[in-house]
């Protein structure tokens, strides 16, 4: 015999016990009403017991059935508030959504943006995890993810929110000190800072616009897990990088720093949110997706 309790059983007996028939019971739950009677019958078997005297023409509780019904009926309106308040919740954007960011990326572009997402949705809060690092977005029970990559295939569901452009920079003091490089072998790999969560595996792969392809391994004093960490180095003129757009766009803007090589280009990824199920996902991580694809899908952080 299970150890689980015969909820099926307990529910379908407490029906009958308010509709008095079995026939009442099986239209009021959905069912037929030869999958009412095994119920019972099992349900009566199961406790040793039996529930109903029958007749023809009148349906009635025995005594142990009396003193079984009250319990039964308890459970079925408890799993009946349960199920209406799981629905509630699967329906309405309410609770607290896990969401992990890139650390950068968040700060500049995502946290602004959550006081709009708290007017908008005042039931939905955000535990917010920043970091560069990968999380498994269901081995640590994250809801979704804002995730900057080629993403690989997966049973994740991503989707595109819009492109971010790799680009490679330095400050106009390395570029007087050094010059200009035409080429991607013109740059010296021992002033190119590294980033230690870059996909390719540190190495910086170009295509130019006649097809032809280079790679240069960086190997400059300064390796980061988070790009901003690159910023003050580069600043000051003592190496190259590789920033995104989203970071570079307002140093570029300004002309604290230079964008080179413009006739070659690194591969470039998307800005995608991910979630580990596109079924019967959650109201709350469904707003977030549709906000965040309404607030983040133009490229609002390039400035020309």
């Amino acid at each position: 015999m299970s150890k689980l309790p015969d909820f099926e059983g307990l529910a379908l007996f407490a029906k009958v016990a308010e509709e008095r028939s079995y026939a009442g019971a099986a239209r009021a739950a959905g069912v037929s009403v030869a999958t009412v009677s095994r119920a019972v019958s099992r349900l009566e078997e199961r406790l040793g017991g039996r529930l109903f005297n029958r007749t023809s023409r009148q349906l009635a509780l025995t005594e142990f059935g009396l003193r079984v019904v009250e319990g039964a009926a308890r459970s079925y309106r408890e799993a009946e508030a349960a199920e209406d308040a799981a629905r509630e919740l699967s329906s309405r954007p309410r609770g607290t959504v896990r969401l992990a960011v890139p650390m950068s990326f968040g700060l500049r572009w995502v946290a602004p943006l959550l006081p709009d997402l708290f007017r908008l949705y005042p039931e939905i809060a955000v535990d917010l995890h920043l970091s560069d690092a990968t999380v498994d977005l269901v081995g640590e029970g994250f809801d979704a993810a804002l995730r900057i990559a080629a993403l690989p295939h997966s049973s994740l569901v991503a989707r595109r929110l819009l492109t971010i452009t790799p680009l490679v920079v330095a400050a106009p003091a390395y570029v007087a000190r050094h010059g200009r490089p035409a080429h991607p072998q013109d740059l010296r790999p021992e002033h190119c800072f590294g980033y230690a969560y870059r996909a390719r595996q540190g190495v910086w792969r170009f295509a130019g616009r006649s097809g032809e392809e280079a790679t240069i391994v960086p190997a400059g004093p300064l390796r980061v897990t988070n790009a901003d960490a690159l910023l003050p180095a580069l600043l000051d003129g003592l190496g190259v990088a590789e920033l995104p757009d989203f970071i570079a766009g307002e140093y570029l803007a300004d002309g604290r720093l230079e964008g080179l090589l413009p006739d070659w280009h690194l591969p470039g990824g998307a800005l995608s949110f991910v979630t580990p199920s596109s079924q019967a996902r959650p109201a709350k991580v469904e707003a977030l997706a549709e906000f965040f694809a309404a607030r983040l899908s133009r490229r609002l952080f390039v400035r020309d």
